[in-house]
């Protein structure tokens, strides 16, 4: 098989349209049955023009866009400085999100982001990376888990309409 030209790309402000492109159909490509409402109000919410400008605005977050063969088929959000569980004095990041298309699922891509993410850790000198993963989601669980990380905690996200039985998430973390 042969293998895919995969770049990951910083981007900025001025490419908060593609990004609220790509985010919107990797999105709706995996988690719109979460929602009682099919994803309307989290999709509105977190990937307005808006929301997302704010985002890239932020200091302390790192977008990434994922090409795979010159198509731009996710995204990659990282935050730099997020102490785990508000442990102070631990230098971690925050892998937030990573979104593929269904069609880049499965392909090596999602493996070679966790890479790009653990060197961008090493260089910036953190100790740790976590995440947030929904419990419910087996086969990113098993991913992550196969990419060095382990389970170390719970959440419970608030969101409003999303249904309640689908709102558990798991902390996975691991150390550089």
């Amino acid at each position: 098989m042969d293998k895919k030209k995969i770049l990951i790309s910083p981007i900025s402000v001025a490419d908060v349209g593609l990004l609220r492109m790509v985010a919107l159909k990797a999105y709706a490509d995996h988690y719109l049955h979460l929602w009682d409402d099919g994803g309307e109000w989290y999709m509105q919410k977190s990937f307005s023009i808006t929301q997302l400008t704010l985002e890239l605005e932020d200091g302390n977050a790192r977008f990434y866009l994922v090409y795979c063969e010159d198509e731009a088929v996710g995204f990659l959000k990282v935050n730099v400085d997020a102490p785990f569980q508000d442990v102070l004095g631990v230098d971690a990041l925050e892998l937030e999100r990573i979104y593929l298309s269904k069609a880049a699922s499965g392909k090596g891509i999602g493996k070679e982001v966790v890479s790009f993410v653990d060197a961008l850790a090493a260089t910036l000198h953190k100790k740790t990376i976590w995440l947030k993963v929904m419990d419910s989601s087996v086969k990113p669980i098993t991913f992550y888990t196969q990419q060095g990380f382990g389970i170390c905690g719970t959440h419970r996200l608030a969101l409003e309409k999303m249904k309640a039985e689908l709102r558990g998430m798991y902390l996975m973390k691991k150390e550089i």
